[in-house]
């Protein structure tokens, strides 16, 4: 197994949410040329916005909670569902960023005596999914574990059946890649295996259809929202056009508005699983604010 392509797909999945902070949410892409130009580095988020306080380089609500899952599989040697609850809640007790519906609702399931796995609201976004990253590095040799992990920690927090599958299509195909194969090959055979979730390979082949289009006007036409149903065909669309160039795919999701974090991070976990640490650009690298930790987390696992 590459190391190297390990680490690439943790830190491009983590890039893609903290290059899409200033933009966030911004629905019209022409407000987001006008705001930003062509968006190739880190951006504050306007003041007064849904990350207003949040700085260049950080991470949007979501990739913060991917670094707890980071770090608590980290410590815990492997996914821990109930240390990453506990790790989870306490990162939102004094929280200085966004908390959106589902955090709001999870919280609420916690406070009221649910378990883990019985916390879980019941928004269907994608975001719950796109925080996997840490649960591929660890188990990229066991499929079946890492199939259980990713699904037990999206229900955490989003129960909706078609966000639950699609993380475990995404570790999936994000197995199949650091193991080899080209991404678009991997999708293709995932969309002709009955055995998942049908809506889920529905979704895929729209996107993968689509990789000839123009990509704002495909991500628009799918939706731009944080929904599974609008935002996946959104990310196999990137995938399927940009397969070759992680920072046209992260830039170009970014560029096309609406819940680009969540979109962005599943984008470079794949695409870092594919093409390696060096295809990142160094300058996302060094200004991402959580770089040091992330490195040393990821070392400590290895190890």
């Amino acid at each position: 197994m590459d190391k190297n392509k390990a680490q690439a797909m943790v830190f491009a999945s983590f890039i893609g949410d903290a290059l899409a902070l200033g933009p966030h949410w911004i629905y019209d892409p022409d407000e987001i040329v006008i705001r930003f130009g062509r968006i190739t580095g880190y951006t504050d988020p306007p003041k007064g916005g849904y990350h207003s306080g949040k700085k260049a380089g950080e991470f949007t609500h979501y990739g913060d909670q991917a670094l707890v899952l980071l770090r608590s599989v980290s410590e815990k040697r492997g996914f821990d569902l109930q240390d990453f609850s506990i790790q989870w809640q306490e990162m939102f007790k004094n929280y200085g960023g966004y908390i959106d519906q589902a955090t709001a609702m999870t919280l609420e399931n916690f406070r009221k005596g649910n378990s883990p796995e019985q916390s879980g609201s019941i928004s269907d976004d994608l975001a719950g999914a796109s925080r996997i990253s840490p649960l591929v590095y660890i188990y990229r040799d066991d499929i079946e574990t890492l199939l259980r992990a990713s699904r037990a920690q999206t229900a955490m927090t989003h129960s909706a059946p078609i966000t639950i599958e699609a993380a475990a299509f995404f570790s999936t195909l994000a197995y199949h890649v650091l193991h080899g194969k080209d991404p678009r090959v991997a999708i293709e055979d995932l969309i002709k295996d009955t055995s998942i979730f049908s809506e889920i390979t529905l979704l895929a082949d729209k996107g993968l259809r689509s990789a000839d289009e123009d990509t704002i006007a495909a991500i628009m036409r799918f939706g731009q929202s944080c929904h599974a149903s609008e935002a996946f065909p959104c990310v196999i669309h990137v995938l399927g056009k940009y397969t070759e160039d992680l920072p046209e795919a992260l830039i170009q999701s970014t560029m096309a508005g609406g819940d680009s974090a969540g979109r962005n991070m599943l984008i470079g976990m794949i695409l870092g699983a594919y093409l390696g640490m060096e295809s990142i650009p160094t300058q996302w690298l060094t200004e991402l604010v959580a770089a040091e930790e992330t490195q040393s987390l990821l070392n400590r696992i290895y190890q």
